[in-house]
C-alpha cells in the first residue's frame, strides 16, 4: 500500500504498437506536470501523425488524482479515451498522459473490440514504462536571525529537507521543501529556534 503521501508516475516517455484487425495502434505514455506540457505532446502527436484517423487520448494530473481527461477524438463515445483512463486507474499512476494513435486497417472493430482495443494498446505502453515512486513534499519558508544560522542548519542537517532557496543578510531566510508526512515534525523543530519564524503562506 502507498503512504498518502506518495504517488507513483513514469519515468521518461515510452511508445508502444499493437494491432487489431490490421488496425494499427501506436501508444504514447509521457510524464507531465502541467497542462501547457499535456498540450504541447498532443500537438506534437497530432502534427506527427496527421494522416492517422484518430488521435485520442487521456491524462491524469496532480496526487490527489481529481484532475483529468478521456479524448476519444471521433470516435464512438466512451470507446477510446475512458479505456486509456481506465489503465491509468488501475495502474495507479498520475501525472501522466498516454496517447492512442489509430490507423484504420479497413475492417471495422465495433464499439467493443474498439473499446478492448484502446485499453490493451494503453496496457501495452504502461508494461514498457518505468514506473517510479515520487514523495508528495511542501514546502516552508523559515526567518531568523545570522547568528541562529547554526541551529537552522543542524536541524537541516538532522531532517534532511531540500534547501529551495536561501539569503543571508543581517535577517536570513530559508526555502525548505521535504515530504508531507515529515513537515510538522520540522516546522515545530525551526520554530524553536531562538528568533526564528515562519511566516504564513497562502
Amino acid at each position: 500500500m502507498t503512504a498518502e503521501d506518495t504517488y507513483q508516475t513514469i519515468l521518461e516517455p515510452s511508445e508502444a504498437l499493437f494491432t487489431e484487425k490490421r488496425s494499427k495502434f501506436i501508444a504514447l505514455a509521457y510524464p507531465v506536470g502541467n497542462l501547457d506540457e499535456i498540450k504541447t505532446h498532443i500537438d506534437a502527436a497530432q502534427k506527427k501523425y496527421y494522416d492517422a484517423r484518430h488521435v485520442c487520448y487521456a491524462y491524469m494530473l496532480g496526487h490527489e488524482r481529481t484532475n483529468f481527461r478521456a479524448n476519444d477524438n471521433g470516435e464512438p463515445s466512451g470507446t477510446a479515451g475512458k479505456p486509456i483512463l481506465g489503465q491509468i486507474n488501475s495502474n495507479n499512476l498520475t501525472d501522466i498522459l498516454i496517447i492512442v494513435v489509430r490507423y484504420f486497417g479497413g475492417i471495422k472493430l465495433g464499439t467493443g473490440g474498439l473499446i478492448v482495443a484502446y485499453k490493451a494498446a494503453a496496457a501495452e505502453v504502461i508494461a514498457t514504462c518505468t514506473v517510479i515512486e515520487k514523495t508528495v513534499d511542501e514546502e516552508v519558508i523559515v526567518l531568523f536571525e545570522y547568528p541562529f544560522m547554526n541551529d537552522v542548519m543542524r536541524i537541516v542537517k538532522e531532517e534532511e529537507p531540500e534547501i529551495v532557496a536561501q539569503s543571508y543578510d543581517m535577517d536570513c531566510s530559508m526555502t525548505l521543501r521535504i515530504r508531507q508526512s515529515m513537515m510538522n515534525r520540522l516546522r515545530a523543530r525551526l520554530e524553536k529556534v531562538e528568533t526564528a519564524r515562519i511566516p504564513e503562506q497562502n
